[in-house]
């Protein structure tokens, strides 16, 4: 299995930017679609961001187009998710999360089994 860790979140102000990071350990990730999800408190996990194996396409929730981008480093065994123009309705737990599947170019949230503990992102209006 993989092991997952985000890293970068914090406290920021509206209009601020983000990057966070996805450190994966015990496994490559590099012929696994990758994703980001959030959860704000009373609410389900949501997936915001994906990116195929090969990295060549992306998927975005339409909250977060323009503003999100979802990057990996295979050489790196690391995903990144950089955050800018935050706003006060993306206060949430971010994880990052592997898709079951291997080579997946196309994948939905239903596809992802498993994630990071997570790492909270607040932004103050």
């Amino acid at each position: 299995q993989v092991q997952l860790v985000e890293s970068g979140g914090g406290l920021v102000q509206a209009g601020d930017s983000l990057r966070l990071s996805c450190a994966a350990s015990g496994r490559t990730i590099s012929s696994r679609a990758m994703g980001w999800f959030r959860q704000a408190p009373g609410k389900e996990r949501d997936l915001i961001a994906s990116i195929s194996y090969s990295g060549g396409s992306t998927y975005y929730a339409a909250s977060v187009k323009g503003r999100f981008t979802i990057l990996r480093d295979n050489a790196k065994n690391t995903v990144y998710l950089q955050m800018n123009s935050l706003k006060p309705e993306d206060t949430a737990v971010y994880y990052c999360a592997v898709a079951r599947s291997y080579f997946s170019n196309y994948v939905t949230a239903t596809d992802f089994g498993s994630w990071g503990q997570g790492t909270q992102v607040t932004v103050s209006s």
